[in-house]
């Protein structure tokens, strides 16, 4: 399953009123980390698909969110379950500390 593109448009229904946890990936092209940070998530969600939602939203194109959650630095991984914010990972990390952040 691919990462979902999550836009101001569908953050309520896609995050908000998911019936399965979500994982968000704030990022942007133009950074490194972010980059780096990529393949990790499309494989969790190649993994994870059935038992999380997993999106991305380019802080770029998505001001407004990324001022609403308080993005200062990217790549930021935000998981989500029942719409509140459960917890949070700064910089580019290994899918072991991905996985321990969503609790896997």
């Amino acid at each position: 399953m691919a990462e979902l593109v999550i836009t101001k448009d569908n953050f309520e229904q896609e995050v908000i009123k998911a019936q399965k946890p979500v994982v968000i990936d704030f990022w942007a092209p133009w950074c490194g980390p972010c980059r780096m940070m990529g393949p990790v998530v499309a494989k969790f969600a190649e993994e994870f698909g059935d038992k999380y939602v997993v999106g991305k939203v380019n802080i770029d194109d998505e001001e407004e969110l990324a001022e609403r959650f308080g993005i200062m630095s990217i790549p930021t991984i935000k998981v989500f379950k029942g719409g509140q914010e459960v917890a949070s990972g700064l910089g580019a990390m290994s899918r072991e500390k991905l996985l321990e952040l969503v609790g896997e």
